[in-house]
């Protein structure tokens, strides 16, 4: 019989069962006849590099590769695509410099208080906050692949259970 403590680290083999990186609710587990893993909740199919102890995920181009570091799923990253400090600042950028435009413009050139869209330059520069945020937020939902569905359907599959 084989016991294994959480607190020590455990090398990464094929043939057991892992959480899922992807949906973190499902369990991975090998596929028969087959050299890769799937995911019993997201249906995601991986490949499995023991030797380097990694998980790929290859539905999507650039692939995502986890890699195992004895207690679970290092996060995602981009297989070849190395991102900086470069691209952090440039979709801060995006969401902070349309928003400080617009916003130093209502400022400036204030509409007469007795026109009945008085209010509206002020609601635009919220709009335009909150719509480069969403589509900064939008483009990292897309590259990491974040399975929103899925974290749905768990969250109802666990209140229906409550």
């Amino acid at each position: 019989m084989k016991h294994t403590s959480k607190l020590l680290a455990t090398s990464f083999h094929e043939h057991d069962t892992y959480p899922c990186p992807v949906c973190h609710v499902g369990k991975i587990s090998h596929m028969p006849l087959m050299e890769a893993m799937s995911c019993d909740f997201c249906q995601q199919i991986f490949t499995v590099n023991v030797e380097q102890q990694q998980l790929k995920l290859p539905s999507r181009q650039p692939p995502l590769v986890w890699r195992w570091n004895g207690f679970g799923w290092t996060e995602a990253q981009l297989e070849g695509v190395e991102f900086g400090w470069g691209y952090a600042i440039a979709a801060v950028a995006f969401i902070i410099l349309p928003t400080f435009v617009i916003g130093v413009v209502a400022y400036n050139f204030p509409p007469h208080p007795d026109v009945p869209l008085s209010w509206l330059p002020y609601i635009w520069t919220g709009m335009t906050f909150m719509s480069h945020l969403v589509i900064i937020l939008w483009l990292i939902v897309e590259i990491y692949q974040i399975p929103i569905h899925a974290y749905m359907r768990a969250v109802r599959e666990r209140l229906i259970w409550w």
